[in-house]
């Protein structure tokens, strides 16, 4: 069973006292998701999540879309399969709305899918992107996290922990609802306790713990000698640190955040930003920035700064200046095609290409580029034969 939050003013006498604010509610899947369809669902999640309620219809590149979950990017019969899978899975919730009613409602997890032209177009039922959206129904998946995944049944239970965290239990649920969650409902074999837990519990605890943020431990509720519910206490991992997993906190305790935030930069867009850049390049920016006088649009400006790279000792091709002149050289035009087709890139394409172009780098062309981005001068060659072979057709003068 789900434990549910519900409004103190509901409430009297010792109910009242000291609750534990829990999450709202939880959206349970089921179906036999492989780990690469959760993967793969988490990434479109991820992309769409800034348009999910004011766009229907979102839109990632098929290759950026098998490099960001691990399939060779050639092979789309896999990736229709896994499509296939997703638009087939049905999603579960059962909910108080912001008025206290109870509400239950079921979803397919994609109401629609196609590949076309090397693109993914995809769509969620409306009903289910207003649940998505909301971050007390659903925690989106660090993606750094869900890599360290090699079980699908540990990444379900990383999934279906991970938004109880500030409340440190997932509240009871039956063996029956624990055995969807993991995928197994249909099997005879794991309806024996001593299989669930030897197969699924102890292995999928033992890799959430190794490989994510946070620590699970299981606790089981008896009925005579017969185990009957599970629950996971759940807790930070203390080697976040170690792996360098931030979900946002300690982003938004830079004093830069603040600034960002200043200016009119989004929470999303700022930890985006400080993540791919650090805190001290993206000081370095703001204070650029600052510098210029009054700017029209600020956030656009300080986009570019950080993307080309604006130093007050450097000429800058900048929104305050014109159009390159067509008179330039080569090199300039080169760079002012890979900085807008970079630009152009969604936030999760732009993550999937830096991390494919890192993947080929080693010594001091790598720490070029983690310094200087696709602006880097030591990989000038290879950022272009890059860009080219992504997009041919935006190099043609």
């Amino acid at each position: 069973m789900n434990e549910l939050d519900i409004p103190k003013d509901h409430l009297s006498g010792s109910l009242r006292r000291g609750a534990v604010k829990k999450h709202v509610a939880a959206i349970h899947v089921s179906g036999k998701l492989t780990l690469l369809q959760r993967k793969l669902s988490n990434v479109l999640l991820l992309n769409a999540y800034d348009t999910l309620i004011s766009q229907q219809v979102h839109r990632i590149d098929a290759r950026t879309l098998c490099l960001m979950i691990g399939y060779n990017s050639n092979d789309m019969d896999t990736l229709k399969q896994s499509l296939r899978g997703l638009a087939e899975t049905v999603a579960e919730w059962d909910m108080l709305d912001s008025e206290g009613k109870q509400e239950w409602g079921i979803s397919s997890l994609l109401s629609y899918a196609k590949l076309k032209g090397g693109v993914c177009e995809y769509a969620y039922s409306p009903a289910l992107a207003e649940k998505l959206n909301d971050p007390k129904v659903f925690a989106l998946i660090n993606l750094n996290i869900q890599r360290r995944f090699t079980s699908g049944h540990a990444l379900a239970l990383y999934e279906n922990c991970y938004r109880f965290v500030r409340t440190g239990s997932s509240g009871w649920w039956s063996l029956d609802l624990f055995r969807r969650l993991m995928g197994v409902a249909d099997s005879d074999y794991y309806e024996v306790f001593k299989h669930l837990n030897a197969k699924i519990i102890k292995p999928a605890v033992a890799e959430v713990n190794k490989s994510s943020n946070i620590m699970v431990t299981p606790e089981f509720k008896k009925m005579g000698r017969s185990v009957t519910e599970i629950r996971f206490r759940i807790s930070e991992n203390p080697q976040l640190a170690i792996l360098d997993l931030d979900d946002g906190e300690g982003l938004r305790k830079s004093p830069i955040y603040a600034r960002l935030l200043a200016l009119g930069v989004s929470d999303r867009l700022a930890r985006q930003w400080l993540t791919e850049h650090g805190e001290e390049y993206v000081r370095q920016k703001v204070d650029y920035v600052a510098g210029q006088g009054a700017v029209k649009n600020a956030i656009g400006y300080l986009s570019a700064a950080l993307k080309d790279d604006y130093r007050p000792d450097a000429p800058e091709v900048s929104p305050r200046n014109p159009e390159p002149d067509p008179t330039l050289s080569a090199r300039v035009r080169q760079l002012t095609v890979i900085r807008d087709l970079a630009a152009s890139r969604t936030p999760t394409q732009r993550d999937a290409d830096k991390r494919l172009f890192l993947s080929r780098l080693e010594g001091a062309e790598r720490d070029d580029f983690e310094r200087h981005g696709w602006m880097s001068a030591l990989n000038a060659g290879a950022i272009a034969a890059f860009w080219k072979e992504l997009s041919p057709d935006a190099f043609d003068v």
